[in-house]
């Protein structure tokens, strides 16, 4: 059991909590999630991880109501237990494992929407304890729907704000933010965009027409989190991929976010799910072959 120690709702249903995870939280890393589950007979939840403090033995994640589970989970309150909290999953951020002082001469660009502000704030952290400032964009359709801003600030060397709606910050889209930073003669070496599949979609369209490297997380496409579902089946670079085992971080001008969208429509349906798995056969769960889902 895993008791949660602190709660509240960072906007219309979109919680913030902290648990008590201390295996967990000693091993975490950016870019990496969780599965969490509130009691046995609870459906299994993917979260990317929004930070962690290893000496406390902490792990805080952001969710948004989508479903019964997470209807279920922002009912819990302080003192209350998770059944399982299991983690951290998947491949941390690629820039870990760089080469501190090579990461410092990279300029490096964040652009996170909605939600995909949670995991993108624990990168830009990690970034900025080792002494390199990130600029950071964090669109939202409405300012209500802002998170973590003044958390963004603290770790972001410049934090450039949008809302769909212009009721708060630059108007318009993340991409007008991101072309104005370019016509304003900003150079980037890389870009890491995490949000909605649509925004991530446009936005590596953009990057690729600018010749600017651009990962992505495809932390919402996942189910199950384990590789046996499918549902985050996804193909880069032609090759055949499952966003849980083998990232959630890609090459976003590898993805084709067309078919991964499609297919995140048709999964949903008990139908949908019975056609993607005649139509991919063996390859529909395990194809990745790191999961045992394929023996």
């Amino acid at each position: 059991m895993y008791k949660i120690l602190e709660t509240k709702e960072l906007a219309a249903n979109i919680y913030y909590m902290v648990v008590e995870a201390k295996r967990v939280a000693k091993a975490c890393k950016p870019g990496q999630f969780v599965i969490v589950r509130t009691n046995e007979d609870a459906e299994r939840i993917p979260l990317t991880i929004c930070d962690y403090d290893s000496e406390k033995g902490t792990v805080t994640i952001v969710f948004q109501i989508v479903g019964a589970g997470t209807q279920m989970m922002s009912s819990l309150k302080a003192g209350d237990f998770f059944h399982d909290f299991v983690g951290p999953l998947g491949c941390p951020s690629e820039f870990v494992g760089e080469d501190i002082e090579v990461l410092k001469k990279k300029k490096m660009l964040f652009v996170a929407g909605g939600v995909g502000t949670a995991p993108v704030y624990p990168q830009v952290k990690w970034l900025h304890e080792r002494g390199i400032d990130a600029d950071v964009i964090v669109g939202a359709k409405t300012k209500d729907l802002l998170i973590l801003e003044e958390e963004m600030k603290e770790v972001a060397g410049s934090l450039y704000v949008t809302t769909d709606d212009g009721s708060y910050g630059r108007s318009g889209m993340v991409t007008q933010t991101i072309t104005d930073l370019v016509n304003e003669g900003n150079h980037y070496d890389v870009c890491v965009a995490i949000g909605p599949m649509i925004m991530m979609k446009f936005v590596c369209k953009l990057t690729k027409e600018l010749g600017l490297p651009t990962i992505v997380s495809l932390n919402p496409i996942m189910v199950d989190g384990t590789g046996m579902c499918g549902a985050c089946r996804v193909t880069v670079g032609g090759k055949v991929k499952f966003a849980c085992v083998d990232g959630p971080e890609f090459d976003g001008h590898q993805v084709n976010f067309d078919e991964a969208m499609q297919r995140q429509q048709i999964y949903k349906t008990a139908e949908g799910r019975a056609f993607l798995k005649a139509k991919e056969g063996d390859t529909h769960h395990g194809g990745c072959g790191n999961c045992g889902g394929d023996k």
